[in-house]
């Protein structure tokens, strides 16, 4: 399985990577650092799950999931928003615009693993 974390930091794609690596998933993940470079890498990689970023430079989380769901290979594609952005708005935007689930930093572990825990890996295919 493969994860997509994209976070304009490189301390919070740490910190992601660290509280899904502790729910004991076997899995590889790939880097970005912007929503521009999570489309590419989209589109280059088989992903299982993209955790997102909402505020990143060059391509907010926001624009990368409505572009992501605009291409029907990405339908059905885990993306969880992993952000700091907790007002009501911004959660139903989110979801509205196709968001598998939205979780708020700073990440709460049992939160976390609960949301984590609803997607059926065992249905999600290779996006690519």
């Amino acid at each position: 399985m493969t994860i997509l974390v994209v976070d304009d930091s490189k301390i919070m794609r740490n910190i992601v990577k660290n509280h899904f690596s502790g729910l004991g998933y076997k899995c590889d993940y790939i880097e970005a650092d912007n929503g521009m470079t999570a489309l590419q890498l989209l589109g280059t990689h088989s992903v299982h799950l993209v955790l997102l970023d909402w505020n990143m430079p060059q391509l907010s989380g926001l624009d990368f999931l409505k572009k992501a769901r605009a291409m029907p290979q990405y339908k059905t594609l885990p993306i969880v928003m992993v952000t700091s952005e907790s007002a009501r708005y911004n959660v139903i935007e989110a979801l509205k615009n196709g968001a598998t689930d939205y979780i708020i930093k700073p990440i709460n572990d049992k939160n976390f693993r609960d949301k984590i825990s609803k997607i059926d890996f065992s249905k999600v295919g290779n996006h690519k």
